[in-house]
């Protein structure tokens, strides 16, 4: 029978962690992969009698990675579920995760090589063959080498298939890349850790919920940013009587299950955490035992933040002087089992590194880095290699001039990038590969992006979907998806239970799209780079991964996962540990840093404030997409149509806005971002309003997501990078808002599904 896919079927099927694909419209045709991928991974599931073959691999609707089972039968995929064998996500699956085999069928799909035709942004292409596009590619970029320098030749990667082309290009010689993962969400966080513990917190962040007493989120939604493994942590440890304090403008779905909410006016976190500094040290409440055996430069702290009182910070922030006590109090009480999440986007106002040491110092004033119940230790988790080894000089190195960002890591700031495809200084820029980054989206100031994007020589886009920086390539490189190939393994040593996932193929890639693994090593051979990727297949690569860990693909295939033992969560009691800090303990006061013209210890550094009639714009996180990847996902659509405006209710009064009116956005230029439907609510404060980042794309080759909603990223006309590390702060900026003259009508998203035929599910 024939049967659509409606809201009821899809809630249904993703409460109980199934898959929205068992219904029969998700039939897809595996093109005979089905039967091999059979034979590979043999168990079996039984669906009213029917047998199901069913494939493990790994999901990629969001970077947390959980374990799914692509459900297969006669050929055809019919249905995706959580694989509970994965030690994270035991499995779950959140809409995201049920509602990802539409990105297999999405009709918008690029599935051929394309070469541009029409003018940069129009988005006019024709077909072309592998064969003429990896040509062209390495043509422009041999030339690119011969005339510039190989710096010359740009990288804007993300996403775990970016690993082996970002492999092939570091042996071409360019050191130059933008990296989104430090550069917009985790750069700050990552260089503060590292020089207070010796290491990062990790991805997922190792966060002992399972133990802890207290749980304090500074601006991190818990709830709105669905990490299904960290949701569900998060969940059980308030369900077993763990305290929650919430650090945040907006009175988030976090903030409603706090036991102490604090709405702090944006940009004075910093401040914030000086004042609980000072409470622990004054107050002699910090773990005076864990830091005489772990660390170093106490008595400079003490000093440091002699001045920073309670009072002083209730000024500042907007606080009242008694809760910033209270919290200070109730988490000395509950440690060292208390967890301070760090956040994951952390690229907020220019001053984050700052405000990440403040957070590192205070989880060791409690003595929770590596104790049960706050931070726990990573394990190691080794695996092989067929990458190729770059080859990179000195002189390859690009400059960042007048000693700016003395911290940066993993590239080059975006910023100075954009500069340079612009300006050609310090060094030219002439030719950028984007591949899985929405550069538009990400990198604030988008009219200097596409301005860049328009100077440089030759830009070549890989991607799975048409999204507004394909429409500037000349060359478009067609990725198969999340479900159609091999990865790099999935090394997970920050985990409880340590492990190693194997992402394969469930369906055969649409078209001609092919794996990462196999655009990279083509290009790298027309490039004369013969000694990259020596494995001549992806099947070659993993199995020598797999090799140190006692196992080959074949089992895998069946597996999935494979976990590894794990090493001690925690310090020994009483006995000193080894940091990987210059001083070999964890640094309250970082002559590492000093070196470097960093503060050795965190500042306070004020915020600019917005204009009279303006708000400070703030983003965030939807439980149903993932920053602008899903909005084309009819399913998920559904759930969550277009981004709101979260307004103030008196602010809100004052310019005769009512709850679900549709309001329109202006940048701090008087410039029109578009209009959205308005949220009025007491739950904000009066400066500054709120919207979920990713929606407002202006490619028109995706047509559900379309002009849906407001892109936040169009009204980031300011940037204020991190002074330390060089990341974006992405909260700089302002924004009036009036009411629209009318209100928009989104069309039916689930209209876009054409019904297939299938059996009963």
């Amino acid at each position: 029978m024939t049967k659509r896919v409606n809201r009821r079927d899809f809630f249904r099927h993703s409460g109980k962690g199934a898959a929205v694909a068992g219904v029969a419209v998700a039939s897809t045709d595996l093109l005979g992969l089905g039967a091999e991928a059979a034979r590979a991974a043999p168990r079996t599931a039984r669906r009213n009698k029917r047998k199901i073959v069913e494939i493990p691999s790994i999901c990629e609707m969001c970077f947390w990675r959980c374990g799914i089972l692509g459900q297969v039968e006669d050929g055809k995929l019919v249905g995706l579920r959580g694989n509970p064998d994965h030690p994270m996500s035991k499995g779950h699956l959140c809409a995201r995760g049920n509602a990802g085999y539409l990105v297999h069928t999405d009709p918008d799909r690029l599935t051929h090589p394309l070469i541009r035709t029409g003018e940069r942004g129009e988005g006019k292409f024709r077909r072309a063959s592998w064969d003429e596009a990896l040509d062209l590619v390495a043509t422009k970029m041999l030339k690119i080498r011969k005339e510039y320098g190989p710096s010359a030749m740009a990288m804007a990667p993300h996403g775990m298939s970016a690993f082996f082309m970002k492999s092939v290009l570091k042996h071409f010689s360019t050191p130059t890349f933008s990296v989104a993962s430090y550069g917009q969400c985790r750069g700050p966080r990552i260089s503060a850790f590292k020089h207070t513990f010796g290491m990062d917190v990790g991805s997922p962040e190792r966060l002992d919920f399972e133990h802890t007493k207290m749980i304090v989120l500074l601006g991190s939604h818990i709830g709105e940013n669905v990490h299904t493994s960290q949701v569900h942590e998060f969940a059980d440890a308030l369900d077993r009587g763990a305290e929650l304090a919430v650090v945040d403008p907006r009175f988030s779905v976090a903030a409603s299950k706090a036991d102490f909410y604090l709405p702090i006016k944006p940009g004075t976190d910093t401040a914030l955490l000086l004042a609980w500094i000072h409470v622990l040290l004054e107050e002699g409440l910090y773990d005076e035992a864990y830091l005489k055996l772990h660390a170093t430069g106490l008595d400079e702290l003490k000093a440091h933040v002699k001045q920073h009182t309670p009072a002083w910070a209730a000024r500042i922030t907007g606080l009242p002087e008694r809760d910033i006590r209270l919290v200070a109090r109730r988490m000395a009480h509950a440690s060292p089992a208390v967890v301070v999440h760090p956040g994951r986007h952390v690229t907020w106002y220019g001053t984050d590194h700052q405000r990440q040491r403040a957070i590192a110092i205070v989880i060791a004033l409690l003595g929770s880095w590596g104790r049960r119940g706050g931070t726990f230790l990573p394990s190691r988790v080794k695996i092989g290699s067929c990458e190729c080894p770059p080859q990179i000089t000195p002189d390859d190195h690009f400059p960042i001039p007048g000693g700016k960002y003395p911290l940066a890591e993993d590239g080059l700031p975006a910023q100075l990038l954009i500069d340079a495809m612009i300006t050609g200084k310090p060094r030219p820029v002439k030719g950028l590969m984007i591949y899985g980054q929405n550069v538009i989206k990400s990198w604030p100031r988008p009219e200097k992006t596409r301005k860049a994007l328009r100077a440089v020589d030759f830009v070549v886009a890989v991607d799975i979907m048409p999204t507004e920086p394909v429409l500037y390539a000349d060359v478009v490189l067609p990725e198969a998806a999340y479900l159609e190939r091999y990865d790099v393994p999935l090394k997970v040593g920050s985990a409880k239970t340590p492990f190693v996932a194997l992402r394969q193929p469930i369906v055969a890639p649409r078209g001609e799209a092919r794996g990462g693994f196999e655009i990279a090593r083509d290009l790298a051979l027309r490039l004369g780079e013969d000694a990259c990727l020596p494995c001549p297949n992806i099947e070659l690569v993993l199995d020598r991964a797999f090799l140190p860990l006692g196992v080959d693909l074949e089992t895998m295939k069946g597996r999935g996962i494979h976990r590894v033992k794990a090493g001690s969560p925690y310090l020994t009691e009483g006995r000193p540990a080894r940091f990987y800090t210059k001083s070999g303990k964890i640094e309250l006061y970082s002559e590492a840093l000093k070196e470097h013209g960093v503060d050795p210890m965190p500042r306070w550094e004020p915020t600019e404030e917005p204009p009279k009639g303006s708000y400070r714009l703030l983003n965030g996180r939807s439980p149903a997409h993932t920053f602008g990847r899903t909005q084309n996902n009819p399913l998920l659509l559904e759930i969550d149509p277009v981004n709101v405006l979260w307004i103030n209710d008196v602010e809100a009064k004052k310019l005769g806005i009512k709850d679900g009116d549709e309001v329109e956005l202006l940048d701090s230029n008087g410039k029109s971002a578009g209009t959205l439907p308005a949220k009025v609510t007491p739950g904000i404060r009066a400066d500054c309003v709120y919207t979920v980042h990713g929606f407002g794309s202006r490619s028109h080759l995706t047509k559900l997501a379309h002009n849906r909603g407001v892109s936040d990223t169009e009204l980031m006309v300011r940037c204020i990078p991190d002074k330390d590390t060089g990341a974006t702060g992405m909260r700089v900026s302002w924004v009036t808002v009036r009411k629209a003259r009318k209100k928009r009508n989104w069309p039916n998203p689930l209209a876009s599904i054409r019904p297939t035929r299938g059996r009963r599910s």
